[in-house]
């Protein structure tokens, strides 16, 4: 068979994406995703008894800033990904720098600690619960998202399936904060990064199952 005719054979019955079905898609499946966190999140844990509080502290709004930046990065990630042939890109530098300021910071507190008060600093209260939380929260989001990716054609599928988990965790633990009392960088360095990855990972595995087309 020539080249030709096996591009011709190739391409037979394929119809183009339309102009703006990303926007579309996107603007779908994400409200869906924090909407769904939110509602989840307030009514199978409730919000924390004392927000009212803790929203007028500089602490609380840099545990937000972690998920929220993940949420930018993946986000870039997920929509260069979900076409085909893309890479990650400038979605790299938004996810890690938030994580190593995270370590960086979650170091400091464990080595300036008192021995007996380290371990503490790095479990806190939830560490058992928290990653499944998460987990939890990010359903909705997870599916609403890996729907969007796959109507877009994408070609890496295990890295658009990793970069659509991250992306509904990091939305759902922007909702987790609003429940969740943790206050320490440790924790969050290792828990919140837990319930993150989970999805992500989970996303790695049925991508190659779920966003073929």
């Amino acid at each position: 068979m020539r080249t030709d005719d096996l591009v011709g054979l190739l391409s037979t019955g394929i119809t183009p994406v339309r102009r703006g079905a990303a926007a579309r898609r996107f603007g779908i499946s994400l409200p869906i995703a924090a909407l769904g966190a939110t509602a989840l999140m307030a009514t199978v844990f409730g919000l924390r008894p004392d927000l009212g509080v803790v929203v007028k502290t500089p602490i609380f709004w840099e545990k937000l800033t972690l998920p929220l930046c993940l949420a930018i990065g993946a986000l870039l990630a997920t929509v260069r990904l979900a076409r085909p042939g893309a890479k990650v890109g400038a979605g790299w530098p938004v996810m890690t720098t938030p994580v190593l300021v995270v370590w960086i910071a979650a170091i400091m507190i464990v080595v300036t600690a008192a021995p007996k008060d380290r371990l503490p600093a790095i479990l806190g209260h939830s560490w058992r619960s928290c990653p499944f939380n998460i987990l939890l929260l990010a359903v909705p989001g997870f599916i609403a998202i890996f729907w969007a990716v796959k109507g877009l054609a994408p070609t890496s599928l295990r890295l658009a399936g990793a970069a659509s988990g991250l992306l509904a965790s990091s939305i759902a633990t922007v909702a987790y904060c609003f429940h969740c009392p943790e206050m320490s960088p440790a924790f969050w360095s290792v828990w919140y990064m837990a319930g993150m990855l989970l999805p992500a990972a989970l996303g790695a595995v049925l991508g190659h199952k779920f966003l073929r087309w």
